[in-house]
């Protein structure tokens, strides 16, 4: 379960870091696990990151952190990268990777199939709608709110 206003004065105090850094701010994310707390930074640049890129972060962050007390609890905080097989969740990632290959898991099956593959073509904010090129013409547009995760399918080839 995610805390929203601790997620956005966290985001507001990484931002300027990663801005001065010359790095991504991909999420913040507030969310229990068992008995303990996470907070999460997740940042990338073109390239990748590396572990310096994540201590360039986390020092001054948590320093301010400790200096604007935003959380109330006891947390564990880590600064990341977002990962292969991303998760699209802010209208910014979809943006950055219209061109990129996706994975689409529907929240109920759709046409008989519960998850897709194609390119991302298109992202409507106002509609809160992906549209997915599938291949040889046919592209299909689909509400967000039918969708229970979009992530990049940067990963397929791995295994």
């Amino acid at each position: 379960m995610a805390d929203s206003a601790t997620v956005t004065k966290v985001r507001a105090l990484a931002q300027p870091i990663c801005d001065e850094l010359g790095l991504f701010l991909w999420d913040v994310r507030f969310e229990k696990e068992g008995a303990t707390w996470y907070l999460r930074v997740f940042i990338d640049k073109d390239g990748g990151i590396d572990m310096y890129d994540c201590e360039a972060v986390h020092r001054p962050l948590d320093k301010l952190l400790d200096e604007t007390d935003p959380i109330s609890q006891s947390y564990v905080f880590e600064v990341c990268s977002p990962g292969l097989g991303r998760e699209l969740r802010r209208p910014e990632h979809f943006e950055v990777c219209i061109g990129d290959e996706v994975r689409v898991r529907f929240i109920r099956e759709r046409d008989g199939v519960k998850e897709i593959t194609g390119i991302l073509a298109g992202y409507d904010d106002k509609q809160k709608s992906v549209t997915l090129d599938l291949g040889e013409g046919n592209n299909q547009t689909l509400p967000l709110s039918e969708c229970a995760r979009v992530r990049l399918n940067d990963d397929a080839d791995l295994f």
